[in-house]
């Protein structure tokens, strides 16, 4: 396999890249940063939450190429990812300004960003990542949710089942994808009620099963209000989830004080004191 040469500094036209955030809801997430690349790229490559946000993105720039048709039943998301990467570096190597737009922020559970800035850095030409509102952000406003009061724990619900994670009860537990749930193909689009089971027969261990659970999806069109579903967590298996839902479990028991630390800092405030008073 030949490695790409990468452009000299003496090219009339280097090619470059961004990728940029629209944010959660229609219009009123995009930052004036994100509009700039948008407007002054040669070519967008849009993967999009909606249809309608699509249509959009297609009224602020000439050349707008869906990567939604790339998706099939039956096909490896990461196949398709690939091949948004190759897509965008194609255009990027013609000497394009290339902007791939996505939707929340560009970086969360987004691996073609990631992945396309990584080879155009590589190869020398400059690349840009441009955050955005993500479902994090509106999660926090919707719900009410601090993280910084009991902390909050991030996981893709999968990654409980595949790998031994460390759940603390004492947090807000934020699983995302769990419609996916212990999917290992990458090609389906939702796993059933025996997955989410496996993942409930998980999350007992720190939780009990009638502890609350809470389903959200933020929205994505101004008319469109939040939408939140409660119930408990043995009833999770049994309730119909979509990739785009995430599922927050609220802490489970209370903050347990570390009684040894806090004694070694009363120490140290102790000596600080009697060095200032030295």
């Amino acid at each position: 396999m030949t490695t790409p040469t990468p452009p000299t500094s003496n090219d009339a036209r280097r090619g470059s890249l961004a990728c940029v955030g629209m944010g959660m809801t229609l219009g009123s997430h995009l930052t004036p940063l994100a509009r700039s690349h948008i407007e002054q790229a040669d070519v967008i490559f849009a993967g999009l939450s909606d249809g309608v946000v699509e249509l959009w993105l297609q009224r602020m720039h000439p050349d707008v190429r869906s990567l939604q048709p790339y998706y099939r039943e039956g096909k490896s998301r990461m196949k398709t990812y690939r091949q948004w990467v190759e897509l965008m570096m194609t255009e990027v190597r013609a000497g394009k300004r290339v902007c791939g737009v996505f939707y929340g922020h560009p970086g969360i559970f987004a691996w073609s960003p990631h992945k396309a800035i990584e080879i155009a850095r590589a190869e020398g030409f400059a690349a840009h990542m441009e955050p955005g509102i993500s479902a994090e952000d509106c999660l926090y406003a919707d719900l009410g949710i601090d993280p910084g009061r009991f902390g909050c724990q991030h996981f893709e619900a999968s990654q409980l089942l595949f790998y031994e994670r460390r759940i603390d009860p004492t947090g807000y537990l934020v699983l995302w994808q769990v419609g996916l749930v212990g999917d290992r193909s990458l090609a389906r689009f939702q796993t059933g009620p025996a997955y989410r089971q496996v993942l409930v027969d998980l999350l007992s261990r720190d939780y009990p099963l009638d502890h609350e659970v809470i389903i959200y999806r933020g929205a994505t069109l101004p008319i469109e209000k939040p939408r939140t579903r409660r119930l408990t967590l043995r009833d999770l298996p049994h309730v119909p989830l979509t990739a785009e839902e995430t599922v927050v479990l609220p802490p489970a028991q209370a903050l347990k004080p570390n009684l040894a630390m806090q004694e070694r800092l009363e120490a140290l405030d102790k000596l600080d004191r009697a060095g200032a008073l030295a």
